[in-house]
């Protein structure tokens, strides 16, 4: 049976890094993801263009989150993920948590806000219509953590446990579908956290940190039971193609080392991310303070010294 589209996936030789990464385009997101990229990249010519700045790095962050999606769906990689659950696992973990990550780092909502013009009084344009769905109460119920938790535990548990995952692996639409899905998850997720972009969600920097560590045990729980399990638990990767040459326990095994693995690696990650993000602010109110101590001559100094030299008379 061919579930991917890409060929005859029933027949493929040994699982090896080199025949993993052999190209197999898959449409959609081949085309979507070229489309996110010339679109960023005509928000950033367009503010280079009228003399504005914008930042290399989140250029970078985003090209590489974008061709991590490509690197995962449009290689043989997609292939096997459709008969191997350790690939497949490697699949969903880098493009729910490695790839919304690095886009978000990107900033593409500021990109978009800056560069998109302006529609004049009383009208809507894309700029406008894309602040009015930032600031819509859809959005702010689906950035806050009591929606984005669950959901993100919900995309493990509710999921590879029941009937669900191996209806959607029965087709193409349905196996597309759920990276989408992957990916939309890691985005709401992670955005409230340490996404540069503005949001309807915005909690400090303590909180921010609570929320992403909140979800993250599930995730190393979600691993164990997989590794710890006696026998296949997806009915897909239960009976593996005898081309494999691998045995469907030490699959499940391996895709459980994987998502344990997952649960550690990108947590660092973004608290490297939010800890950077937070001495940044703080370094910027810093320099707000000491703008406006310059504008008004440190007037609140002078005006402290002159209440202690007056509490000093009166002592005398």
């Amino acid at each position: 049976m061919d579930h991917s589209g890409h060929g005859m996936t029933m027949d493929l030789p040994p699982f090896t890094l080199g025949r993993g990464l052999e190209w197999s385009a898959d449409p959609f997101f081949l085309i979507a993801c070229l489309a996110g990229l010339a679109l960023y990249g005509w928000g950033v010519v367009r503010l280079v263009r009228r003399g504005d700045k914008w930042p290399a790095g989140r250029t970078v962050a985003f090209a590489i989150g974008v061709l991590s999606i490509v690197l995962m769906m449009c290689t043989q990689l997609n292939d096997y993920g459709m008969v191997m659950f350790s690939v497949h696992m490697v699949q969903h973990m880098v493009i729910s948590m490695v790839s919304p990550i690095l886009i978000l780092l990107g900033a593409p909502i500021t990109l978009a806000l800056r560069a998109l013009p302006t529609a004049g009084r009383g009208r809507k344009g894309p700029r406008e219509l894309l602040l009015m769905f930032l600031h819509s109460r859809y959005m702010r119920i689906v950035t806050h953590p009591a929606f984005t938790i669950p959901l993100f535990i919900a995309s493990l548990y509710g999921l590879y446990f029941t009937p669900l995952f191996d209806f959607l692996m029965g087709s193409k639409t349905g196996h597309i579908a759920m990276m989408v899905h992957f990916l939309a998850v890691g985005l709401v997720f992670f955005w409230p956290i340490m996404g540069v972009d503005p949001g309807p969600h915005r909690p400090g920097y303590l909180m921010r940190m609570l929320e992403l560590f909140a979800g993250m045990p599930f995730h190393a729980f979600f691993g164990i039971a997989l590794m710890m399990a006696s026998e296949p638990m997806v009915e897909t990767f239960k009976n593996p193609p005898a081309s494999l040459g691998i045995e469907a326990l030490s699959d499940q095994n391996a895709a459980g080392g994987i998502a344990w693995a997952f649960s550690e690696i990108p947590s660092v990650l973004v608290l490297v991310a939010l800890l950077f993000q937070w001495y940044a602010s703080d370094q910027r109110q810093a320099r707000r303070g000491d703008r406006a101590a310059d504008r008004d001559g440190d007037k609140e100094l002078e005006a402290y010294n002159a209440y202690l030299s007056s509490l000093h008379a009166r002592g005398n």
